[in-house]
């Protein structure tokens, strides 16, 4: 094969069997290797085949019948398994029932011939436009497993150190794997399996193929890494691009322009309304969901704008005698889901366009013989005009190709090229065997370390079980100490209740509506401390029970506060502040302003309980009673004040007044004098 620069964004190998049969020894292969441009023709080995994909990896390896590469389904499954990630298998004459290349290439213009080469000139030819189907036995998912490189029955070192060692280097690439994957932005499953001293391996299922994943199959020293991706049940086919089915279009034109599509069964498969979308956008939605052989319309005669997209596709026209009416469109619709009248109109055209031809599609599908797509020759009839058996005939056309008109001389091979290929072939049968015995050690170190694994493994689980042992008496021990500490907790339990029976008596004073409220308690009022006189204090003690209008606030310690906090405070209105030490003036002034009663702790008898407290009702009172006495003093000596202070600034303005009258006297007789020495 030739090294070239490719017209085609892919290389693209067709195959088709020479001679032999891959079920014998030594089939020979017909190759052409096709970049869009040139076409390279070769006749090579199966084995020689496999080294070129492998070395070229081609992105389609194209053929007529998949078991001219495999014997069976197993062989066809080892097949694909050797394939580069790169590289698909595509059987360009269909999956289950393929039809003959012959009638593919005459439907796709492609040149034909009965000879193998020309066959996989075709098979390359097909691939390169995206004809047929991938083979594939795998799915998109790539299982990556991270093992143990060796066995951990064996070493220079103790056998617990080597078991760690090798179980710490199983984890650590376990952890390069994931960082990996996750940089790769890719989506996985991770399984780990923990052993002593680490991981004895790691399994990640990751949502991509091989080639995509940034992780190689290696084994070096104590890890091994596998890559593998996961078999599907069967054998399966998958169209290189998505067919295109023939369908129904119903379209309703306007302001907002909806389209609907029903297959040739009656089924909606679509439906779209848009108020921005030009005729060609509507048309490209179009193509993109199906190939039109009737467009319809509801109403009659048909709009243009319909016209115009019908003729587009060149698709059978549909409208009804007369415009369709609004209930017969709802009845026709009712099982379908709809967003809008628009959509439900554009769906009514298209049912009511598929009941008009129900009967002339069944009539059709009964003529096609078997093996024919029905739809392919539904729409010759119905778009095309043509008759059933017209249409039956040209697509089961299959023109026989013309035979070449050249003949090739096989040409005398002398004794040296005859020599050379004997011991081309003496070396593809050597490597072969080599090959062979290779995969029979490769089987054989498989099953010593199994084996090795499982002796180590019979080793662990009996130093496993000496340490459980040893877990048993310890969790023993532990049992002993939580008994005795859940004694110790019942204890405080039975302590809180009787804190919990006093808090509950504190809470009833606090609501007078209880008629549970024993007698000899009816003089005491409920008193909510605050520790300090600042903001976090505060909404603790609002936090721990609650702070509320006509509360009385017990301030443990109520120096230290600003404006804020004082302004915090007379937000709450409480019925009184009782507090111990000195208050700031800026918080005298301002609780005061708010005409809220503030007076010494000291003269309440405050019994507290834990967090709550209680005092007389009648101390409470006596607090209250003398500072509005000190209050209304306190109004008074301020009016005093702001009254000396009128007088005061009343007097000073009038000197000011007295001195300005005399010094205006004053110059005026100035200017008097001073005229009489002029004259």
């Amino acid at each position: 094969m030739s090294e070239r620069t490719s017209a085609l964004d892919v290389l693209v190998y067709g195959v088709d069997i020479q001679s032999g049969d891959v079920r014998g020894n030594s089939p020979s292969y017909a190759l052409v290797v096709y970049d869009g441009e040139q076409v390279d023709r070769d006749v090579v080995s199966y084995r020689k085949l496999r080294r070129l994909v492998e070395r070229d990896e081609p992105a389609l390896l194209a053929t007529d019948n998949m078991y001219e590469l495999a014997e069976n389904k197993d062989a066809l499954v080892h097949f694909l398994r050797g394939l580069p990630d790169a590289t698909r298998l595509v059987q360009v004459t269909g999956a289950e029932r393929p039809e003959p290349l012959s009638r593919v290439a005459s439907r796709h213009g492609v040149p034909y011939g009965k000879k193998p080469m020309r066959e996989a000139e075709a098979a390359a030819r097909l691939a390169a436009m995206n004809v047929g189907h991938e083979v594939t036995a795998f799915t998109d998912t790539t299982r990556v497993k991270v093992s143990r490189g060796r066995s951990t029955g064996k070493g220079g070192w103790s056998e617990d150190r080597f078991t760690r060692r090798i179980h710490g280097s199983v984890k650590e690439t376990t952890r390069k794997v994931e960082s990996e994957l996750r940089s790769a932005g890719l989506e996985y499953e991770r399984e780990v399996t923990e052993k002593y001293g680490g991981y004895s391996n790691a399994v990640f299922e990751v949502s991509a193929r091989p080639g995509d994943i940034p992780v190689s199959s290696r084994r070096a020293g104590d890890v091994r890494v596998e890559i593998e991706r996961l078999r599907r049940d069967g054998i399966e086919f998958e169209p290189l691009v998505k067919r295109r089915d023939h369908v129904i279009v119903g379209i309703d034109p306007g302001t907002t322009t909806a389209v609907a599509l029903t297959g040739l069964d009656g089924s909606l498969l679509d439906v779209w309304s848009t108020r921005t979308a030009n005729t060609a956008d509507v048309i490209e939605w179009i193509i993109e969901r199906g190939r039109p052989i009737i467009v319809a319309a509801d109403v009659t005669p048909m709009p243009e704008t319909v016209e115009k997209i019908r003729r587009s596709f060149d698709a059978a026209p549909w409208t009804p005698e007369t415009d369709l009416p609004i209930d017969e469109k709802q009845h026709r619709t009712r099982e379908e889901n709809y967003d809008n009248d628009h959509q439900r109109d554009a769906m009514a055209a298209a049912l009511f366009a598929f009941d008009g031809h129900e009967d002339q599609f069944e009539r059709i599908a009964r003529k096609v013989p078997a093996g024919m797509n029905p739809s392919e020759v539904t729409a010759r009839v119905v778009a095309g005009n043509e008759s059933v058996e017209a249409a039956v005939e040209a697509l089961s056309d299959d023109p026989e190709p013309d035979e070449e008109k050249t003949e090739h001389t096989v040409r005398e091979l002398s004794a040296e090229e005859k020599r050379i290929k004997q011991l081309e072939s003496q070396v593809e049968r050597l490597q072969s065997h080599t090959d062979d015995l290779r995969e029979t050690v490769e089987e054989k170190d498989d099953r010593i370390e199994e084996l090795e694994s499982d002796l180590s493994d019979a080793r662990r689980e009996e130093r496993e079980n000496v340490r459980a042992r040893r877990e048993i008496s310890r969790l023993q021990r532990e049992n002993n100490r939580l008994e005795d500490e859940l004694d110790d907790r019942d204890e405080q339990i039975d302590e809180l209740d009787g804190k919990l029976e006093r808090l509950k008596e504190l809470w009833k004073l606090d609501h007078s509506n209880f008629s549970d409220v024993a007698e000899q308690k009816a003089g005491l009022v409920a008193v909510k401390p605050i520790s300090k006189f600042t903001n976090d204090a505060i909404d603790a003690a609002h936090e721990s029970y609650g702070l509320a209008e006509d509360d009385v606030i017990y301030l443990r310690d109520a120096s230290g506060a600003g404006r804020s906090t004082a302004k915090r405070l007379a937000d709450i209105s409480p019925r009184v502040v009782l507090k111990a030490g000195g208050i700031s003036d800026v918080a005298d002034e301002l609780l005061f302003d708010n005409d809220i009663p503030v007076g010494p702790a000291s003269d309440v008898t405050i019994q507290e309980i834990d967090e709550l407290a209680v005092a007389r009702e009648s101390e409470v009172e006596t607090v209250i009673e003398e500072w509005r006495d000190r209050a209304e003093d306190r109004r008074k000596e301020e009016k005093t004040e702001q009254l000396d202070q009128l007088i005061s600034e009343h007097r000073a303005e009038r000197r000011a007044d007295e001195r300005r009258s005399s010094s205006s006297s004053s110059t005026s007789s100035s200017s008097s004098s001073s005229s009489s020495f002029g004259s």
